[in-house]
């Protein structure tokens, strides 16, 4: 988010950002089973951080596909124990083919996002 500078970045006087608060005092009101934080991907870099601060939460993952974001790079920087994340590509898959081949391309496209998520949790996380 181009603008999240305007406030998720402003920093308190200890230094903390703002979203780094939010989801330090959010993440005390309720268990990770009833919390789930949306953490785009097209900043993977930022996910680790993220991750280091609720280890524990589920993190909508949205961003993957049309809008740039890698899903190699989230899982590496954003699968837990219990893997973590729930994905979603959206754009990616439905303005994967405007023509008459759109089902059988978003079908295609799905499987694929499907299918790489399925090596990157054997890759990653073997046990789960």
């Amino acid at each position: 988010n181009p603008g999240s500078a305007d406030f998720q970045l402003m920093e308190d006087s200890d230094g903390k950002a703002l979203y780094e608060n939010v989801l330090l005092k959010s993440a005390t009101w309720v268990t990770p089973d009833q919390l789930m934080f949306v953490v785009g991907a097209t900043r993977a870099d930022k996910i680790a951080h993220i991750r280091s601060l609720v280890p524990d939460h589920f993190f909508l993952v949205p961003g993957v596909g049309a809008q740039g974001g890698d899903l190699e790079a989230v899982s590496r920087e954003g699968f837990n124990a219990q893997c973590g994340l729930l994905v979603n590509s959206s754009r990616g898959i439905i303005f994967a083919d405007q023509g008459k081949e759109f089902a059988s391309t978003a079908a295609r496209k799905a499987g694929e996002l499907r299918d790489q998520m399925s090596r990157l949790l054997d890759e990653f996380l073997p046990d789960v």
